[in-house]
C-alpha cells in the first residue's frame, strides 16, 4: 500500500491501473482500418498510386498518406517504388490475400443489412471462346433476374482481359488460363477436345493443318508441346487472335483446331482417340474480380456465372459428338 500515490483510495488505484491496461490493449489489437486496405489493394492490383488513386475516388497524397499509416500500424514497408512502377514486398505481398478477404467479408456484412434493390453497372469480360455459345445465354437470363443491373461486355482473348483488369478498364472478368493470375478463381474445369469439320478432310492431311491461336495462347502452347512429343507432323495453317475466326476455319475445314467442351458448337466433329491425336490438358476456368467488385451487383453477377458454367452438363455436347 506503501506505493499508491496520494490522494487515491485503493479502488480508485485499482482503476487507474486497469484503465492503463485496458487502453494499452484497445491500441495493441485495434482493427485495420478497411478505407487503408481499399488504397493498398487498388495500388497492388494496377501498380501505380495514380491510378490507385482514381479508383479510390481521393487524391493521391491522400492515398499515400493512407499507404504510409497503414505501413506505421503494421511496422513493415508494403510497396517497393521504382520510379513510376509499384511492387509489392514480402509483406505486401502477406497482407495483400487477407486484405482481399477482409473487402469481402465486410461486402457481405453490408449486403445483409441491406433492404435496397440491386442497380447499377458492371464492366464484365469474356474470352471470346464463350461469346457464342454461352455468353448469350447467361447474360439474357441474368437479365430478367436483375433488370436494374446494366452489364457492359467485352470479348477478348484471356491475355487482353487480364491486361484490361490491371488497367481498370474492367470490374469482373471470365478467363481461361487457370489461377496463375492473383485472385483468379477457379470454379469449372472441363476437358479440352480436338475438332474437325463434320465430311472433312482436314484431319487426313499430311502435314497435319491447325487452327489456332497467337504464340501467347496458351492452348496452343499445350496443343504444340503435345504433338511434338507424340511425333506427329504439323503445320499451323491458321492463326487468330479471335475464336469465332478460329471455329469458322474448322467448320470450313480449313484445319481442324481444340476447343473446351463449353465452347464446341454445332457442325463440330469432336475427334476420338482412334486417330491418333495427344490428349490434352483440361482447361481451369477463372473468375477474376477488382478489388472493389464485391458484394452487391458484383457477387449477383458472379454467382450467377459460376451457377450457370458450373451446373453445364455433357448434353449440350451431343450435336458436336462423332
Amino acid at each position: 500500500m506503501s506505493k499508491l500515490r496520494a490522494g487515491h483510495s485503493f479502488v480508485q488505484q485499482i482503476d487507474f491501473i486497469y484503465f492503463i491496461n485496458f487502453s494499452d490493449g484497445i491500441e495493441m489489437t485495434a482493427p485495420l482500418d478497411l478505407d487503408q486496405l481499399q488504397s493498398f489493394c487498388a495500388i497492388a492490383d494496377c501498380g501505380s498510386f495514380t491510378e490507385a488513386a482514381r479508383r479510390v475516388n481521393k487524391t493521391q497524397s491522400a492515398v499515400s498518406m493512407q499507404i504510409k499509416r497503414l505501413e506505421e500500424r503494421l511496422g513493415h514497408s508494403l510497396l517497393t517504388r521504382d520510379g513510376r512502377s509499384v511492387t509489392l514486398t514480402r509483406h505486401g505481398e502477406t497482407l495483400y490475400a487477407r486484405a482481399r478477404k477482409m473487402l469481402r467479408t465486410n461486402a457481405e456484412i453490408l449486403d445483409l443489412f441491406s433492404d435496397g434493390d440491386l442497380s447499377g453497372s458492371i464492366r464484365f469480360g469474356v474470352p471470346d471462346d464463350y461469346a457464342v455459345r454461352l455468353l448469350p445465354v447467361i447474360l439474357s437470363s441474368f437479365q430478367r433476374t436483375h433488370p436494374k443491373i446494366a452489364v457492359d461486355v467485352a470479348c477478348m482473348a484471356s491475355e487482353h482481359l487480364l491486361d484490361g483488369m490491371k488497367a481498370g478498364r474492367h470490374d469482373l472478368i471470365v478467363f481461361t488460363q487457370g489461377t496463375e493470375q492473383n485472385f483468379g478463381e477457379l470454379f469449372r474445369t472441363e476437358r479440352m477436345f480436338w475438332v474437325a469439320s463434320h465430311g472433312g478432310r482436314a484431319l487426313a492431311s499430311e502435314p497435319l493443318a491447325i487452327a489456332c491461336g497467337p504464340n501467347y495462347c496458351i492452348w496452343r502452347k499445350d496443343a504444340m508441346e503435345a504433338l511434338d512429343r507424340s511425333s506427329i507432323d504439323y503445320r499451323i495453317a491458321y492463326t487468330s487472335s479471335n475464336a469465332t475466326a478460329i471455329s469458322s476455319a474448322v467448320l470450313s475445314d480449313l484445319a481442324i483446331g481444340f476447343l473446351p467442351e463449353s465452347a464446341l458448337q454445332p457442325g463440330m466433329r469432336v475427334v476420338d482417340d482412334n486417330h491418333g491425336l495427344p490428349r490434352l490438358g483440361d482447361a481451369q476456368i477463372a473468375l477474376m474480380r477488382a478489388s472493389h467488385a464485391y458484394g452487391g451487383i458484383y457477387d449477383a453477377l458472379a454467382n450467377h456465372i459460376v451457377h450457370s458454367m458450373g451446373n453445364l452438363d455433357a448434353t449440350h455436347m451431343s450435336d458436336a459428338a462423332e
